[in-house]
């Protein structure tokens, strides 16, 4: 909860006494000073459903989930619909004393923009509002797609290590695939080469403050050493300057701290790919892979429209609770070497999408076992493409 001394603001004497408005990304908090000033807390909005600022959705009713939680009693929660000018609200059930307020509704929604505001207040007249943007409908989503969507790939690749081993073809292998995904199927790109722990880390954490468009899809890629501690049931990312001796493993990252900052970014539609040894135990359990979908008949813009109103989170690793070939010098390894030849062989004439289902057939003849699977908030029925450019 955010303390508001809200005494502290009437020490400046040029304040004008009326409501003021203090705005961060998603809340709008409101002060009254036409009334009795005192100290008092905010509430907090919590959401669960929509999850992000604006979303898309190819259905004309959403289940909201939120919360509305209080350090002091809650006085009055209203929500409020808009579209085209038009707005309705209804009031949240609230009871006295009551600190806490879980909203479940089902909403309908018209065609086009519908805004979804939440307005709390407590007793003493603290009053935060926050607002969640839906885009529906079938044309719309598809004009949204055609005219809004943009791809990002970020590379992680290391060849020099201060105290592993050496590699050879890690950085040939991401710049490969950065150069395909650049030209061919024009994603925005950002290469890492050789990065210590805290550059990964730094990077990960510029790309959690980043902003995306709900139908922006981002692909994160690993190249370089991988490692796997028995002793603590947890795999590991090998960064340039991780410690061979390090028995806390806190030179390396951890895959459960790789999908934790994965998930917190906000970006809708994340795919990430990890060609590193012991790259599978990114899944806690070594879950069965789920696989994607086939394209069927639909036009591309349907297939766009129809995948990315689900929330994407998927992996895939070169190999599973084992270590995989780097490959010979100047070539690249066997995982990488089949990645590269899907982006070049799909996508040509009226194929232009490759689809996470149509990318794992590549990898099955492989000596290693690939695994690909699901973390965090995935949708089952999602799915992450590379459309190739006209």
């Amino acid at each position: 909860m955010r303390k508001i001394a809200a005494l502290l603001f009437l020490l400046s004497s040029h304040v004008a006494m009326q409501a003021q408005s203090f705005t961060n990304k998603t809340n709008a908090i409101s002060l009254d000073y036409t009334v009795p000033v005192v100290s008092t807390t905010l509430p907090e909005i919590i959401w669960t459903t929509p999850r992000s600022e604006s979303s898309v959705s190819s259905e004309e009713s959403i289940t909201l989930e939120a919360s509305v939680r209080s350090d002091l009693p809650l006085k009055d929660v209203r929500l409020v619909i808009s579209n085209g000018g038009e707005s309705r609200e209804k009031k949240i059930p609230v009871k006295e004393n009551e600190l806490v307020v879980t909203i479940k509704q089902s909403l309908k929604f018209m065609t086009g923009e519908n805004g979804i505001k939440l307005v709390a207040e407590n007793i003493n007249g603290g009053k935060v509002s926050s607002i969640r943007n839906v885009l529906v409908g079938k044309d719309q989503l598809a004009d949204a797609v055609d005219a809004n969507r943009k791809d990002y790939a970020l590379i992680f690749a290391t060849n020099n290590y201060e105290n592993w081993d050496d590699l050879v073809n890690p950085v040939n292998d991401g710049q490969t695939i950065e150069g395909i995904l650049k030209t061919k199927y024009g994603f925005q790109t950002e290469v890492v080469l050789n990065a210590s722990l805290e550059e990964i880390t730094a990077k990960l954490y510029d790309y959690n403050t980043k902003k995306f468009n709900p139908q922006d899809q981002l692909f994160v890629f690993f190249a370089g050493h991988g490692y796997y501690d028995d002793v603590l049931g947890e795999g590991y990312v090998v960064a340039s300057n991780s410690l061979m001796n390090d028995k806390g493993k806190n030179s390396y990252l951890a895959h459960s701290i790789l999908r934790q900052r994965l998930e917190n970014v906000k970006c809708e539609h994340i795919f990430l790919t990890m060609d590193v040894c012991f790259g599978g135990t990114f899944d806690p359990v070594l879950a069965k892979a789920r696989a994607g979908e086939a394209m069927d008949e639909a036009t591309d813009t349907q297939y766009l429209v129809r995948k990315l109103t689900k929330r994407t989170r998927k992996y895939l690793t070169s190999g599973s609770k084992q270590y995989v070939p780097d490959g010979a010098p100047g070539r690249h390894s066997p995982f990488a070497a089949k990645f590269i030849q899907a982006l070049r062989e799909v996508g040509g004439g009226s194929g232009r999408i490759l689809t996470l289902f149509e990318l794992n057939t590549y990898f099955q003849k492989l000596p290693t076992e690939p695994r690909s699977g699901s973390f965090g908030s995935d949708d089952s029925a999602s799915d992450f493409v590379f459309v190739a450019k006209n």
